[in-house]
């Protein structure tokens, strides 16, 4: 489980394609102790340490993530936001956040602080007006909504902080819809 707060950024090491699966190597932030196993959000997807060195950490993406996710397209010196997962003694700044991709969004708007993002129109019922929602890992607040597309406020702090500040039109982006969202829906279809 994560927060939504993106502790460092760091770039891409290399990938390689095997097997159907996606190798990647992640340059290591400096200070950071990580152990194989341990799971790691990389640009909002939960990922499991493989191998790590002091230089670098390695995961691997299997078909289902390449398929709804943006890191088939990680590429040498791809900026990452990255974050450790919480410890209950931890406060939660954002919103908690999974790491479990719900598709890639395609940033249709970036300018002023807002950001568009287009999304399959069947995840559009779990995006409230002020509800949360993360984009590559990052805890945003929905300012507006539309059929097909939200938009989301970044702030200059998290615009410096994480690679959301250098979005535009085109890019895509990893979303994941608010857990609470996805747990009321499924109950709602229960009954």
């Amino acid at each position: 489980m994560f927060s939504g707060i993106t502790q460092n950024t760091s770039t891409v090491r290399s990938s390689e394609a095997h097997g159907g699966a996606v190798t990647i190597r992640i340059h290591t932030p400096r200070g950071w102790k990580l152990s194989p196993g341990q799971s790691v959000l990389v640009d909002g997807v939960c990922s499991t340490i493989m191998k790590r060195t002091a230089a670098f950490f390695e995961v691997q993406y299997v078909p289902e993530t390449l398929s709804k996710t943006t890191v088939g397209s990680f590429a040498l010196g791809t900026r990452v936001n990255l974050e450790r997962s919480l410890t209950l003694n931890e406060y939660v700044d954002g919103h908690l956040v999974a790491g479990h991709v719900d598709a890639r969004g395609r940033v249709t708007g970036a300018k002023k602080g807002i950001v568009s993002v287009m999304v399959p129109t069947s995840l559009m019922r779990f995006v409230a007006k002020k509800g949360s929602i993360a984009l590559n890992g990052v805890a945003l607040t929905v300012v507006s909504r539309s059929s097909d597309s939200f938009s989301v406020a970044i702030i200059p702090y998290t615009a410096a902080h994480t690679n959301l500040g250098s979005l535009k039109i085109a890019d895509e982006v990893n979303v994941e819809i608010d857990l609470i969202a996805r747990y009321l829906d499924a109950l709602g279809k229960k009954r």
